[in-house]
């Protein structure tokens, strides 16, 4: 507080010090939080669950004895998880424009990088413990298999390769959460999404095959090609380049853009 003598009256003037900003770890935490309050937040959450069930269950009981390996169970969960998490990524950017509490959001922490930031983080971290649940449920299931088939159970998955699987897992997601920031909403975003995964890939992959000079560029700028290696083994020094190079395109350049847009978007 400062007192100040002006013409023999006295004026207070209060000074007022600035809060100190919120943890990125309560940001993070609110984010996630966020994520499972609402009923779709929840049941896309816990679809993760559901499908990773159904899709094990569905191996034991339509697929031959000899396929029920740990790396069948693997690729089996895989499958749904490509599609659900790049939707939680989207969802984490888009809530806050779709259901208009950007304004709320935006008043109490004014600094926008660093909610984006915190809604980054939470993704990646459903991203990873998703894959967790994954890789549980597929040992449950091997091991189900095994029992159910009276064979020894096959762990024909090394942890390097599930470590490749949860990389290229969370890549998606990076994608779906990129989307997100540039189209701020959320069926906009989600058909871009599909856009991408289903009309593009064939037309590369055509052009790939009848033009020479943009076979042997597809791997450095196709993201869904140079992700592929990561589903199926070990990456030579050659094709980590090529992902990273695609991922530079599809992700790093269209996040930045995104976040210059976000920080001059008008909230509402």
């Amino acid at each position: 507080m400062t007192t100040a003598v002006l013409d023999d009256a006295t004026t207070v003037v209060r000074t007022r010090t600035a809060g100190a900003p919120i943890p990125l770890v309560r940001l993070v935490a609110v984010e996630l939080r966020k994520m499972f309050d609402t009923r779709s937040g929840f049941w896309l959450m816990a679809s993760i669950v559901i499908t990773s069930v159904l899709a094990t269950a569905a191996l034991i009981v339509f697929a031959d004895d000899a396929e029920l390996t740990f790396d069948n169970f693997a690729a089996a969960i895989g499958i749904p998880m490509t599609v659900i998490l790049p939707m939680i990524g989207i969802l984490a950017v888009t809530s806050e424009w779709t259901q208009r509490s950007g304004l709320t959001t935006f008043t109490l922490v004014p600094h926008r990088g660093r909610v984006l930031g915190a809604k980054l983080l939470a993704a990646v971290t459903v991203g990873v413990v998703a894959m967790v649940v994954a890789l549980a449920v597929g040992t449950l299931g091997t091991l189900v298999g095994s029992a159910v088939t009276g064979l020894d159970p096959v762990w024909n998955s090394s942890p390097g390769e599930f470590l490749h699987i949860v990389l290229g897992s969370v890549l998606g997601m990076l994608l779906g959460f990129t989307l997100g920031v540039l189209v701020r909403n959320s069926s906009g975003a989600i058909v871009t999404y599909f856009v991408y995964t289903l009309v593009l890939p064939p037309l590369l992959g055509l052009l790939a095959a009848n033009q020479a000079w943009f076979r042997d560029l597809q791997p450095w700028v196709d993201l869904q090609f140079a992700q592929m290696p990561l589903f199926n083994g070990a990456l030579s020094t050659e094709q980590w380049q090529q992902l990273a190079s695609a991922g530079t395109l599809w992700l790093l350049v269209p996040l930045g853009v995104g976040l210059l847009l976000v920080r001059r978007a008008e909230v509402k």
